[in-house]
């Protein structure tokens, strides 16, 4: 595949995946709103499990799918190309159902002696046709990317992303209005199943209308060894099954704070209500601005792959390395004002955000805002390794990192005057134990050093700049704007000072703008505006 066709399709892909993490990060704000904290508990503990369950029937098979099929096109054999969709198809239709079935049957059982969490079960039981669909849509995505063809891929995110948005928020408001918050945190979960429904329709009609690409005409079948069925799923599931344990880290990550956290809370005296609302708080409400970032540090990390790779595969380390400092760079200078931001600002947000919530929702993002900090360079290196082939050793980092979490979140959320902030701090050190675990890896393959003066006291000059200003702007402003447009301006005023002063400090260098989305394009106005030198 030429580098060219490689990028375009992952501008494709990452536009795409932009546009979900951002509708899927706002679709959390006004849900919060309408069933509060304590319909948010119900629906996150439905989602952990879901992502979960997703983790092995969709997460692997479209990358599994996807290999196949190119090698097989490569060679020119597209009725074997098709036969591996084929095949693809009627197993993911298996898995998906049977994946459907057992969480419908295993619901009551899960929210009931695993979570502890009674009234979850119809947000859990609202999510079990979601696994069909999504399940299946991963035969078609795989195939699509195997032809090199990206864009079924990221117009079904985008569809499905929507109508979950629209159809869950439509049904958590009607349900809302004539039942319970259970039953509305239940019409949002369903709204993942709506939305994987009408992805799995849009993809059905493009997968008709490119029909005639799929097998070019004059093409005749026998001119190659035909792989049995029983071939290709074992072809299949020996590249998908470790891409779905990889997959599986974070869901799991999740999971265990819905069991820890919950329990937890109970034991230390806090009514089921009250834990299940402030771990709505938690997921449901900060960890939603925490994941914001990732918009772009996901991106950042997929756009990283291939050009590691490329380094690599010319012998070429001395760029290996120089792109490995500036992915890290990059990454720490979007967690670092991210985290600050969020830390400085916590109380403030959250009201303007959640309104209506009470208690010690502003501490718990201030002291999960700094997973931020350790998420961002995660993620940066993560692709650094995976660009070098060592696709095993983040997942490995990560798992250590989420052994760390178990523990420390199971101490911590047991004292009182923490309670569910020890579940944030647990996220904290899960992310920092992962973040050295990379580092400590990346350092050792590409033996590349990373300068203090550049990669610590200027971005912390930097941030600290930023995040006085932004305490005293929004001090001052808010006796006469009030809370929501003081917080508004003084996070304006925040990202201009601190983009003011990594120019000044020459903390963002210009080879840095390489790995950003229209970077050249920035690298020419600052250039005119003398802002960088």
């Amino acid at each position: 595949m030429k580098k060219d066709n490689f990028l375009k399709g992952a501008v494709i892909l990452g536009a795409a995946g932009m546009i979900v993490k951002v509708m899927g990060a706002f679709f959390r704000i006004p849900l919060g709103n309408i069933i509060e904290s304590e319909g948010l508990g119900y629906y996150q503990v439905g989602y952990t499990v879901f992502n979960f369950l997703l983790a092995f029937t969709a997460a692997g098979f479209p990358t599994a799918i996807s290999k196949l099929v190119s090698e097989k096109r490569a060679k020119e054999d597209y009725h074997g190309a098709h036969k591996v969709f084929k095949t693809s198809f009627y197993l993911l239709v298996g898995l998906g159902a049977a994946g459907s079935i057992i969480l419908a049957l295993i619901t009551s059982f899960l929210v009931n002696n695993v979570f502890k969490s009674p009234n979850a079960y119809y947000a859990v039981l609202a999510l079990s046709p979601a696994v069909f669909f999504v399940a299946v849509l991963a035969s078609f995505r795989g195939y699509f990317q195997g032809m090199r063809d990206m864009v079924p891929t990221a117009t079904s995110q985008v569809v499905e992303q929507a109508a979950r948005v629209v159809f869950g928020l439509s049904l958590a408001i009607f349900l809302l209005s004539r039942m319970d918050v259970t039953y509305a945190a239940a019409g949002a979960s369903f709204g993942a199943a709506i939305g994987a429904a009408a992805a799995l329709v849009i993809m059905l009609f493009l997968y008709n209308k490119k029909k005639s690409r799929i097998v070019p005409a004059g093409i005749k079948a026998g001119a190659f060894q035909e792989e049995t069925s029983k071939e290709i799923i074992n072809n299949l599931l020996k590249i998908a099954i470790p891409i779905a344990i990889g997959a599986s880290v974070m869901p799991l990550i999740n999971i265990l704070d819905t069991f820890v956290v919950l329990r937890r809370l109970q034991a230390i005296g806090f009514s089921y209500q009250e834990a299940n609302s402030l771990y709505g708080q938690l997921q449901g409400m900060a960890n939603t601005l925490v994941n914001l970032p990732q918009v772009l540090t996901v991106a950042l990390a997929v756009s990283i792959v291939p050009v590691i790779s490329e380094s690599v595969a010319t012998n070429d380390w001395e760029a290996v390395r120089n792109d490995a400092k500036s992915a890290l760079r990059v990454a720490l200078l979007i967690g670092l004002p991210a985290s600050t931001g969020l830390a400085v600002l916590s109380t403030p947000i959250m009201t303007m955000l959640f309104p209506r919530e009470t208690g010690s929702i502003g501490q718990i993002l201030l002291f999960l805002a700094f997973a931020v900090t350790f998420l961002a360079p995660l993620q940066a290196l993560t692709g650094v390794l995976q660009g070098l082939g060592k696709p095993d050793v983040p997942v490995r980092n990560l798992m250590i990192g989420a052994a760390v979490k178990f523990v420390v979140t199971y101490i911590l959320t047991g004292i009182p005057s923490l309670n569910v902030k020890g579940a944030a701090l647990g996220t904290v050190v899960a992310y920092l134990v992962a973040f050295i675990l990379n580092f400590l890896a990346v350092k050792k393959a590409t033996e590349v050093t990373f300068e203090a003066r550049q990669f610590i006291f200027k971005p912390i000059i930097s941030v600290a700049t930023m995040g006085l200003v932004v305490y005293i702007f929004y001090r001052q402003l808010y006796p006469f704007l009030g809370n929501s447009l003081s917080t508004v301006i003084s996070i304006g005023i925040g990202a201009a000072v601190y983009g003011i002063m990594l120019l000044k400090t020459q903390t963002i260098i210009r080879e840095d703008f390489d790995l950003l989305p229209g970077g050249g394009k920035l690298l020419k106005l600052l250039n005119k505006t003398k802002l960088i030198k």
